[in-house]
């Protein structure tokens, strides 16, 4: 019997326009009236999964940053975390600044960013939508390195490098990969999100990668919460779309991938569900828990 749930966020219970949709809303319901947990494994930061975790009635924990970040939602703290130094955040930021790349900072409390492009543009966009308390923090500055060299007490949890030329983007993939103690996720897809405005939907397209300490994982993550939850590996279920879910995906009792996700992704999942467009989240759970 299965006891937790761990679903990632974009690509995944998202839809393309960033929205939990009310059937799944509605599946989600009544598998948490089976006494199942379900829980939120993202690479979002912490402001941005709250809000969806409140939508679900999600209202235990939630894993953020691709696993750099344990909260307990209750208590309105933080019960893990695992920061990039530093030194290697800017190590990472003039490589970026040299080769003319976009790049993010993320800490616990905002993102970092020069301006309104790539995902964080679509987390503004988001943000106009929500009600002030429950927007996804973002700082623009002039210039990110010296930010950064400034701040005091920058506590780091994750880096996005973002650009739309795939050459581009793969020369500094290699770059970033030579600077020991930190993870370059094999982000294997371009991301597309969609924005509307009006009328009108807009398209947001990119590659991009994340950065983070080394070691840090989503299972990783959750292998830490398992024994506070009293649940084995085996009595959790993961659902992901990504290289960033991989681990948990093939660790977890029954892994379930999206839709779209890419052939290796695929290979390792226990069940393919539908795509994000297309209720998979729902109809997996369902299949799983309420056609017994």
């Amino acid at each position: 019997m299965y006891k937790l749930v761990m679903v990632d966020l974009d690509g995944t219970l998202l839809n393309p326009y960033g929205e939990v949709t009310e059937h799944t809303k509605n599946i989600i319901k009544k598998v948490q009236e089976k006494g199942v947990d379900v829980m939120i494994a993202s690479g979002r930061p912490m402001d941005s999964i709250k809000t969806i975790a409140k939508e679900i009635n999600s209202n235990r924990f939630f894993v953020a940053a691709n696993g750099a970040i344990i909260y307990d939602i209750q208590k309105e703290e933080i019960i893990y975390e695992q920061y990039i130094p530093k030194m290697k955040v800017i190590e990472i930021a003039k490589i970026c600044e040299e080769n003319d790349i976009a790049y993010n900072i993320y800490t616990e409390e905002t993102i970092i960013a020069q301006n309104l492009k790539h995902n964080v543009l679509y987390y503004y966009k988001e943000n106009l939508k929500k009600e002030p308390n429950k927007r996804t923090n973002i700082t623009l500055v002039d210039n990110i390195l010296e930010y950064v060299k400034e701040s005091q007490e920058l506590k780091c949890i994750k880096i996005t490098v973002c650009d739309e030329n795939q050459s581009v983007f793969q020369a500094i993939i290699r770059k970033l990969r030579n600077i020991k103690s930190i993870e370059v996720l094999d982000v294997l897809h371009m991301s597309r999100k969609t924005i509307k405005q009006g009328t009108e939907e807009i398209p947001i397209e990119y590659f991009y990668t994340e950065i983070s300490s080394q070691q840090v994982d989503k299972w990783r993550a959750i292998q830490e919460l398992l024994p506070i939850l009293k649940v084995r590996p085996e009595e959790t279920i993961c659902i992901g779309d990504n290289i960033n879910d991989k681990m948990m995906i093939q660790n977890s009792g029954f892994g379930i991938c999206m839709g779209q996700s890419n052939l290796e992704i695929k290979k390792i999942a226990k069940y393919v569900t539908e795509d994000n467009d297309h209720e998979g989240v729902a109809n997996s759970l369902e299949e799983t828990f309420l056609k017994q």
